[in-house]
C-alpha cells in the first residue's frame, strides 16, 4: 500500500511548475520593456520603442506586436533614436563650383561634413560653409599661408626693400580719381550743351556713375560684405540678375531647394555662385544687370555699401 502511494506524481509539482511558467511570462515582458534603452513613443495608444541611431521605423508597435526597426538606405542617415518613418539624406560635397570635398564620409547614424579643396578657404568656418574660395597668390612671399578658413597673407616688402603693393595702392587710386575727375567735368560740360538725358534727370547726376565702375574711387572687398549684399539685394533681384548672367537653371534651383523656407540663405548662396562664376569682373556684372534690369535703386544702395568712408 505504501509503495503504490509513493509512486504516484505529487499534486504540488504541478503547482510549482505553473507558478515558474507564470514568472517567466512576467520576467519577459518585463524584459521587453527594459529593452527601450533609447526611450518610447506613444503611437494609437501603444507604448512603442524608439529605433536607434542608424535606422528607422518600419512597423509601429501595436498591443501585441512589437514595433519593426530598419537600417537606414545608402546615402541616408538617422544620428539620434526617434520614430520617424525615414532616414535624412546625407549632405553632398560635390556641389559645381563649390570647391569641397568630403572631410568625414556619411554613415547611417551620422551626416557628411565638407571641407575646402587644397588651396582654397571659407572665412565662414567648416559647419556652415557652403562655398570656397581659391586662395591668393603672393609674388613677394608668403607671411601667412592660406588655411581652410583664412585667405593667404603675403610680406608687405620683396627682398630690395620696396613696398610695391603700399606704391600700387597709392599711384592707382590717385590715377582712379584723376580719371574720374575728367570724366565728371566733361559730363558736366556736356549737360551744360543741354545734352542732359531723362535718366540723369531722374537720378540727381551723371548716369555714368553706374556706367563704369572704374571710374569710382575704391571699393572695399567684395566677398566679405556678400551676406549685407544679399540682403540689399534680395532673391528676385538676385535671380534676375544671375538669369541675365547666364547662370544655368539648375544652379539657381539648387540654390533654392538648398535652403527651402529661407530666402536669406537662398539670396546669399545664389550670390557666391554668381561671384564664383563671374571671378573678376562680380562686381562690374553684378551693377551692370541690376541696371538693365531695372534696378537701379538696389544698384545704387550696393554701390553706396562697397565706398569706404571718407
Amino acid at each position: 500500500m505504501v509503495a503504490a502511494d509513493s509512486s504516484k506524481f505529487p499534486s504540488w509539482v504541478f503547482i510549482a511548475v505553473l507558478v515558474f511558467l507564470l514568472t517567466v511570462d512576467l520576467s519577459s515582458a518585463q524584459g521587453e520593456l527594459q529593452q527601450c534603452v533609447d526611450g518610447t513613443y506613444e503611437h494609437e495608444g501603444a507604448t512603442c520603442c524608439l529605433c536607434g541611431a542608424g535606422t528607422f521605423v518600419e512597423r509601429h508597435c501595436t498591443t501585441s506586436q512589437p514595433r519593426i526597426c530598419t537600417n537606414c538606405a545608402e546615402r541616408t542617415y538617422s544620428s539620434h533614436p526617434h520614430y520617424q518613418e525615414s532616414c535624412e539624406p546625407c549632405t553632398s560635397c560635390s556641389h559645381t563650383n563649390a570647391n569641397l570635398e568630403v572631410d568625414e564620409p556619411c554613415t547611417r547614424a551620422r551626416d557628411a561634413t565638407c571641407r575646402c579643396k587644397k588651396d582654397h578657404f571659407c572665412s565662414i568656418g567648416k559647419e556652415t560653409c557652403r562655398i570656397c574660395y581659391l586662395c591668393k597668390k603672393c609674388t613677394d612671399g608668403v607671411k601667412v599661408a592660406c588655411t581652410a578658413t583664412n585667405d593667404t597673407v603675403c610680406n608687405d616688402k620683396i627682398e630690395g626693400g620696396t613696398n610695391t603693393g603700399m606704391i600700387a595702392g597709392i599711384i592707382v587710386p590717385i590715377v582712379l580719381i584723376l580719371i574720374g575727375l575728367l570724366v565728371f567735368i566733361w559730363i558736366r560740360k556736356h549737360n551744360r550743351k543741354g545734352n542732359n538725358t531723362p535718366d540723369e534727370e531722374r537720378n540727381g547726376g551723371p548716369a555714368g556713375v553706374l556706367e563704369d565702375l572704374s571710374l569710382k574711387e575704391p571699393l572695399l572687398a567684395l566677398g566679405p560684405n556678400l551676406p549685407d549684399i544679399a540682403n540689399i539685394i534680395g532673391w528676385k533681384t538676385m535671380k534676375d540678375v544671375a538669369i541675365r548672367s547666364c547662370m544655368l537653371e539648375t544652379t539657381i534651383e539648387n540654390c533654392k531647394l538648398n535652403h527651402v523656407g529661407d530666402v536669406q540663405e537662398q539670396t546669399l548662396q545664389l550670390l557666391q555662385e554668381f561671384v564664383q562664376k563671374e571671378g573678376g569682373q562680380a562686381l562690374t556684372t553684378l551693377i551692370q544687370n541690376m541696371k538693365n534690369g531695372g534696378h537701379r535703386k538696389k544698384a545704387e544702395m550696393v554701390i553706396a555699401k562697397l565706398t569706404p568712408p571718407t
